[in-house]
């Protein structure tokens, strides 16, 4: 049998491997600046060869090795090979099970994370396939750990951390610097745009365009491919914000070590945006002390009556997302003191979330309200209104005028690394980064 003939149920069952999630890795990687500990990358060889298969597979002799005597005989499989739909998942199963062996935790927030802890000895092991983020509370701890792994797999030790999944990492005194320079001009020059005139902003001000508007493409597999590949750089529309990352490849994202253990979140809905479905559009930020750790730019799935229901969608996401994270932060032995703090720009929100009593106008919405009114009650989350110059996550659901685009970026800590003072610490706008003085309840 051969991967593209397999049949489900007979060939494979579960196929689904889980990888390490984006906001995963930057939290760990600022707990790694908060804690200076070392923090290397390695790649595993052949990752997948190293599976047991559970199912009874067969294949076909391979290509130049089929055995004259018995041309027609077929090989009963014992490992996992590329190709094959389950290889991925049993790789994952049979690398967990060492790894757990060794004395690490799986996380329950993140499967692919995994934490060692034996009194004064911490480690953090991120798994994305067969790439790998390795740190320690020392290194003699990392070296440990990375000799114990080549016990069992071709384990590469890459050194230092400087490139993963398409992100340029680099380290100093300060944190980590994370910039996809490399990706971002790849991409550029794929579409054939190296020489388009740079935009200002990743999103047009201008009314949003319908579905129906303007001439169909005549073969749309390009842009398809190309608006594939930008999902992991950029939420919007791919002509346009591949026009602005050709003017902002040298802009990336600064993780500082945490001086106040804090979770804020900034949170906005675009109510009705979408003129085909009158869908609105949530968006919302996180941040760990001053780090921008997590964020989101996504489609409702229902149609909203009102710009409250919107809105309140959008917070109900961004708690989840904050709930998640604390959860995160407590395997990963980070202590919050404090609650989290959410900023909305709609009035009638932050009404609803300490309100106790509803009406017929929230009934639709009611498991949403239950669901943040909660995590109030019980002292994880103080809510607060923000004027709408002021928040942050309007970034992430329209498009915003030059000036106000860049001061949000700037205060998401989104800048260039050649902005480095004589002392080594990241400006923007006159504001050291790290200590950027982000909205907040105050400014209401």
């Amino acid at each position: 049998m051969r991967g593209f003939n397999q049949r489900p149920g007979i060939g494979f069952s579960e196929t689904f491997s889980p990888v390490v999630k984006p906001a995963t890795i930057r939290t760990v990687l600022t707990l790694i600046a908060t804690h200076a500990w070392p923090a290397h990358q390695l790649d595993v060889s052949n990752a997948f060869l190293h599976g047991n298969l559970s199912k009874r597979v067969y294949c076909q002799q391979p290509t130049g090795f089929v055995d004259p005597q018995r041309p027609h005989d077929v090989c009963l499989l014992s490992r996992s090979l590329y190709g094959l739909h389950q290889a991925p998942r049993v790789w994952f199963e049979h690398f967990a099970k060492h790894v757990l062996s060794l004395g690490f935790v799986q996380s329950r927030a993140d499967t692919s994370l995994f934490i060692l802890h034996n009194r004064s000895d911490i480690a953090y092991l991120l798994l994305y396939v067969d790439d790998m983020i390795l740190s320690a509370s020392s290194p003699a701890l990392l070296q440990r750990i990375v000799t114990q792994l080549r016990h069992a797999f071709a384990v590469k030790d890459m050194g230092p951390l400087r490139y993963f999944l398409g992100t340029e990492v680099h380290r100093d005194r300060h944190g980590f610097f994370l910039n996809q320079a490399k990706y971002a001009a790849e991409l550029i020059d794929r579409a054939g745009m190296s020489n388009y005139k740079i935009a200002t902003t990743p999103a047009d001000t201008k009314s949003k365009p319908s579905s129906s508007d303007g001439k169909l493409i005549a073969d749309a597999s390009d842009y398809r491919s190309l608006a594939g590949v930008l999902q992991y750089l950029t939420p919007h529309a791919p002509g346009h914000r591949i026009r602005r990352a050709a003017g902002s490849l040298h802009l990336g994202i600064q993780l500082c070590p945490v001086a106040t253990p804090s979770i804020a979140a900034y949170s906005d809905a675009d109510w009705a945006g979408c003129p085909d479905t009158r869908r609105s559009t949530s968006g919302f930020c996180v941040f760990l002390g001053d780090s921008l750790i997590s964020w989101s730019s996504k489609r409702q799935t229902t149609v909203s009556r009102s710009s409250a229901e919107a809105e309140y969608r959008a917070i109900a996401n961004a708690i989840a997302e904050c709930s998640w994270l604390r959860h995160l932060l407590s395997e990963l032995k980070f202590n919050l003191p404090k609650a989290t703090v959410a900023f909305f720009d709609n009035i009638s929100a932050v009404y609803m979330s300490h309100n106790l009593v509803h009406h017929r106008h929230t009934k639709h919405i009611e498991l949403d309200i239950h669901f943040v009114r909660e995590k109030v009650a019980i002292g994880q989350l103080r809510v607060h209104h923000m004027p709408s110059s002021r928040q942050l996550a309007d970034i992430f659901t329209k498009g915003l005028l030059t000036p106000l685009f860049l001061d949000f970026q700037d205060n998401l800590i989104v800048a260039a690394p050649t902005s480095r003072l004589r002392g080594g610490v990241l400006k923007a706008n006159g504001l050291t980064a790290c200590t950027l003085r982000r909205p907040g309840p105050t400014a209401a």
